[in-house]
């Protein structure tokens, strides 16, 4: 079962948790709701359509209203740290999102986390990501999901923040396979990457593993949240128990096909593309179960 942890940009939205559903253009939890648009909650849309191609139950929530202010945050790190009583012991994977970057209270998780009886696969990305990089425990990760810019701040050994990330590492974006070696050289990389960009990169501590650079829809590049779509489906793959470095390239193609479907423009929604996340998954799962004899689904 997978769980997602982020924050929703509304101050009054509460600490919430629980399983999340897809209602039209929303997501309720316990009858909380929140629209989907970009950030965690089009994560956990493109999870929810994903899950049901895998015939996975609807995903646990962990959801708390932060404006950037980081109170919201704040409380949910506390909820986490209780790590035993706070996540269920049939979570095997956990997606980290939108939460204010806190390095004691990163720790205090990750080490809760670390001690249950079975710690789940740990998925991390935005925030939480930068977090886990500034406490010096990225390798206690599975998977990163970063776009360039967020690579640049991993493959900067020194930055303490993303801020302060040095102007001649920003200045190789377009050089992500250098900068993925960087990271891993200063041990500022989960052990999988899925690198999202053009093209995308899956990679590990080896090298780069897979590269995916069909199919190309420019109009996807101004759609806000599609990058917050590639972590959806790609923890809702390795939620159904799909090896890490698999899912995150099966994640990268399903995304790009899903867009295709959608035939973007530039008024298109993130939506119009998690609508088409069943059809691209179905379709993606049938060419690798062919190619690999594998049978997910």
């Amino acid at each position: 079962m997978l769980a997602v942890v982020g924050t929703v940009p509304e101050q009054d939205f509460p600490l919430t948790i629980g399983k999340v559903v897809l209602e039209g253009d929303v997501i309720s939890i316990d009858g909380v709701r929140a629209p989907v648009n970009r950030g965690t909650p089009a994560l956990l849309a493109a999870a929810i359509k994903a899950g049901e191609v895998l015939g996975q139950p609807a995903p646990v929530g962990y959801l708390v209203g932060d404006i950037g202010l980081g109170d919201g945050s704040r409380r949910l790190y506390a909820r986490l740290s209780q790590a035993s009583a706070a996540i269920n012991g049939d979570i095997s994977a956990i997606a980290f999102h939108y939460l204010q970057p806190d390095v004691d209270w990163h720790n205090r998780v990750l080490f809760a986390l670390q001690e249950m009886p079975r710690p789940p696969v740990l998925i991390a990305d935005a925030g939480f990501m930068y977090a886990a990089k500034m406490s010096g425990e990225a390798s206690a990760y599975d998977l990163f999901t970063p776009d360039v810019g967020e690579l640049a701040f991993l493959a900067d050994e020194e930055a303490p923040h993303p801020f302060y990330t040095r102007g001649f590492i920003l200045h190789e974006e377009m050089k992500a396979p250098a900068l993925i070696e960087r990271a891993y050289q200063h041990e500022n990389a989960a052990a999988c990457l899925l690198v999202k960009g053009q093209p995308d990169y899956v990679a590990n501590r080896e090298g780069i593993i897979a590269t995916i650079d069909m199919p190309v829809e420019e109009a996807m590049e101004a759609i806000g949240g599609t990058g917050d779509t590639v972590t959806g489906i790609v923890s809702a793959l390795i939620g159904a128990g799909i090896e890490v470095k698999e899912a995150a390239g099966l994640a990268a193609r399903v995304n790009r096909l899903a867009g295709r479907y959608a035939r973007p423009t530039p008024a298109t929604q993130v939506m119009d593309i998690v609508e088409q996340i069943p059809a691209a998954l179905a379709r993606i799962l049938k060419e690798y179960n062919t190619l690999s004899g594998h049978h997910h689904v």
